[in-house]
């Protein structure tokens, strides 16, 4: 078990040792080349699954996918700020996560129907996972266009050059990442674990919470998308630290099967909230340094990635040691504080 928790965590490890040097490549060589590039990894490690045999194949085949998020994340995020444009900017993010999700539970279901056909032939598996995986990259090499970045002159009063203004400072909204990824993570891998031995629900019913994930993400995100572009973007990226007290008191309080039901759904809508939001804000930030737009991009998500690292351990420490009233509590703290630092940070920022 401590083997399969270390290589789950090995590919985000990986992208988080990469990013500034991912980020440094996107802006040198061109985000659209290093985005095919992370998709032809992420067809090779499909494709090494086929292979491997022996654990220490896995652990190789998991720090390869972490290259190729390190390469994709600061690229896909610099194209949806340049052509998302400044008034979609949010609902672009939106629906790229909402694609991104939907596609994702499809894949899981169609997984286990493959299994099921080829009677648990797994390479079979793989190897259409690897023709899907692929499929993108000739999508990203006709269709997707390469940023121009412009430099504008620098704005003048009276014929005066006028004063610079001076960007904000990123390690501040760096550590909103971290924060709100741990808050928002915590439950990453526990929570079937928490439905069936905490909540008493069967596997059926458990299935079902991930049934409604996939469809609060569909129908959320590009609402919360429109709403952070044409209404507020404080106020959508308030929703993430409201739905993560809620939802913890629902799983703490309501353990039952229409609690855990409510309880998912809601911290599901946090989470779709909070993407288009933050993707926004990154697309500001990354705005005032147009020459360093990737380096900006994969320094901003590397607090997501290390957020979503401690939130899992964190949580199984606290309910190993004090229980499952130990893990919400301190989760719920984390999202109230989450909440007042994320008003203090953004105070700068529009809207």
């Amino acid at each position: 078990m401590a083997e399969i928790g270390l290589l789950i965590s090995l590919n985000l490890a990986v992208a988080v040792a990469l990013k500034p040097a991912a980020g440094w490549a996107a802006d040198r060589l061109g985000v659209k080349r290093t985005l095919v590039a992370a998709i032809w990894l992420r067809s090779l490690v499909t494709f090494g699954l086929v292979f491997a045999v022996l654990p220490w194949h896995l652990f190789a085949i998991r720090a390869v996918h972490g290259v190729s998020i390190a390469l994709r994340d600061p690229s896909v995020d610099v194209l949806i700020a340049e052509h998302g444009g400044k008034r979609a900017v949010a609902s672009a993010f939106a629906w790229y996560q909402t694609a991104k999700s939907a596609a994702g539970a499809l894949g899981k279901a169609l997984a286990g129907v493959l299994i099921t056909l080829t009677s648990g032939r797994y390479s079979m598996v793989f190897l259409v996972a690897l023709a899907l995986s692929m499929a993108p990259a000739l999508v990203v090499g006709r269709y997707v266009k390469e940023p121009v970045i412009e430099h504008s002159p620098p704005p003048e009063i009276d014929g005066e050059p006028a004063p610079l203004e001076v960007p904000p400072r990123l390690l501040p909204f760096v550590g909103l990442a971290a924060l709100v990824a741990v808050t928002a993570e915590m439950l990453h891998g526990l929570l079937p674990i928490l439905a069936v031995e905490y909540a008493g629900l069967s596997e059926a019913e458990t299935g079902m919470l991930y049934l409604v994930s996939t469809v609060t993400v569909i129908v959320c995100g590009p609402v919360f998308g429109w709403l952070s572009d044409h209404v507020s973007r404080r106020l959508v990226l308030g929703v993430r630290s409201v739905a993560n007290v809620g939802s913890s008191v629902l799983f703490l309080f309501v353990p039952n099967p229409p609690g855990m039901l409510a309880g998912k759904a809601l911290d599901d809508a946090g989470k779709a909230a909070f993407r288009p939001a933050w993707g926004s804000v990154m697309a500001e930030l990354s705005g005032h340094r147009p020459g360093r737009r990737a380096r900006t991009m994969s320094q901003l998500s590397m607090g997501e990635d290390v957020g979503a690292m401690i939130g899992p351990i964190l949580a199984g420490l606290l309910w190993g040691a004090w229980g499952v009233g130990a893990l919400f509590g301190v989760r719920i703290i984390l999202a109230v504080a989450t909440e007042v630092y994320a008003g203090t940070v953004t105070r700068r920022l529009g809207r």
